[in-house]
């Protein structure tokens, strides 16, 4: 690499255990001839709205905010969270509710998981939800608790906590999908600045590889790191985390990994939620 392309790069990813394991290595200079991080850590409807803004050099963001931002980011073919059996979760007080007309916490109407559910809704919610609830994603399982609202969508960690406020799974969004699609779940992306250039967008993504690859090879190295940002989770919710979110796909999304995010995407605008994709959006770098 020559000198201009090892200039640090801003980036914003989740404090969540998956990112923090993935980009262990990479913010921590453990990975040769790589360039430098400026880190922000936030939750991921701060890092949309980023995206949204231009505010970053490398984003994790939701799949779905890519309509509103691919004009100015490329997605990295690496880095990100697709996979099966991963799916956000409709939570409610009592088993068997009835969503019609009732009021959903969501973490982000730019987020995946809300477009996961708003297809989820169509088909099994023929009267339609009522009011949407945007609020921070670890404060959805105490309104749902205490009432506050009739249901919550959850993401994260929330797969391995939420019978300990007492709460039940309505309906799994990743199990409808996949029923639906036979794709994997996509869920987070990494995308970087076009402005970067083709050369760097290669070498970063080269370097995020070697970074999953590396925390792979040595999980212990990322383990301060991943308990430090974890937010006081429990060790083994987070080793449950990364085994959930970090996979295949994050090495590489490969064939499965692109029909996904284009199934999502293409349903979505057919349903008017988002913008449609151009033919090339996609495209890398």
């Amino acid at each position: 690499m020559t000198p201009a392309e090892t200039d640090t790069l801003r980036i914003a990813y989740s404090p969540c255990p998956n990112d923090t394991f993935v980009f262990d290595a990479l913010a921590h200079g453990r990975v040769p001839g790589a360039p430098a991080l400026d880190v922000t850590f936030a939750d991921i409807d701060i890092t949309n709205g980023m995206a949204e803004r231009g505010e970053s050099d490398v984003l994790k963001v939701s799949y779905a905010v890519l309509p509103y931002v691919l004009d100015e980011y490329a997605l990295l073919p690496c880095g990100g969270a697709l996979g099966r059996g991963c799916g956000p979760l409709v939570l409610t007080r009592e088993e068997g509710t009835d969503l019609t007309g009732r009021t959903v916490a969501v973490p982000s109407e730019r987020s995946t998981a809300y477009l996961l559910f708003r297809l989820w809704a169509a088909d099994v919610v023929p009267g339609g939800v009522g009011e949407i609830v945007v609020m921070p994603f670890d404060q959805i399982m105490p309104a749902v608790r205490d009432g506050k609202v009739d249901a919550g969508l959850v993401i994260h960690e929330a797969r391995f906590t939420y019978q300990n406020y007492g709460l039940h799974r309505l309906a799994d969004m990743g199990e409808h999908w996949e029923a639906t699609t036979g794709l994997p779940i996509p869920l987070g992306a990494i995308i970087a600045k076009r402005s970067l250039g083709a050369e760097r967008l290669e070498a970063l993504a080269a370097s995020v590889r070697a970074s999953v690859r590396a925390a792979w090879d040595d999980p212990e190295a990322s383990r301060p790191y991943v308990l430090e940002h974890a937010q006081e989770m429990d060790p083994d919710v987070a080793d449950q985390h990364i085994g959930l979110y970090v996979n295949e796909f994050t090495a590489d999304l490969g064939e499965d990994g692109y029909a996904a995010v284009r199934g999502l995407l293409t349903r979505a605008a057919a349903e008017g939620l988002v913008p449609a994709l151009g033919p090339d959006a996609l495209s890398f770098p």
